[in-house]
């Protein structure tokens, strides 16, 4: 743990079982975390699927939270949720129970093996921006405000 109250954003999606009961499972766990405190919750947005699109769709949410773990303890958090909860990665942009992605830590900038904050698609993928728009319209990635972002997908 860092002992600072660190912002971060996690985005979350699924497609596979009860879409809408898997991402308040998945955010009523990292709520629970101890070092972890939920500060703002978007909507669940429906999108078509990314990458790999011969699948269901997705329902996809971001999360803002306050947090006294490292990006790398977070980062297990997430994956650890995923696996708790029955996530098995079979193919890249596959099929999926639940992914929690960290999106920002703070304002860093990091590159270290299975950790890029921010994450390094955040500005590619509209199911990532709409939800984090709706929590974070400020926030500046790449030079660029989320919901800037956003409207050059969008038009």
């Amino acid at each position: 743990m860092t002992g600072q109250s660190v912002r971060a954003h996690i985005g979350l999606g699924g497609n596979i079982g009860d879409r809408k009961a898997n991402l308040e499972a998945a955010i009523s766990r990292l709520a629970a975390t101890p070092g972890v405190t939920l500060a703002a919750q978007s909507s669940f947005i429906g999108t078509e699927p990314w990458g790999k699109t011969d699948q269901e769709w997705f329902l996809n949410a971001a999360v803002a939270i306050d947090t006294s773990l490292s990006a790398r303890q977070l980062l297990e958090v997430c994956l650890g949720i995923e696996t708790a909860m029955g996530r098995v990665r079979e193919e890249k942009w596959g099929p999926r129970i639940i992914d929690l992605d960290v999106l920002t830590y703070g304002n860093e900038t990091i590159y270290e093996d299975g950790l890029q904050v921010p994450h390094p698609y955040i500005a590619e993928r509209e199911f990532v921006l709409e939800p984090l728009a709706e929590i974070a319209p400020d926030l500046i990635i790449d030079g660029k405000t989320v919901k800037e972002h956003l409207a050059a997908h969008t038009g």
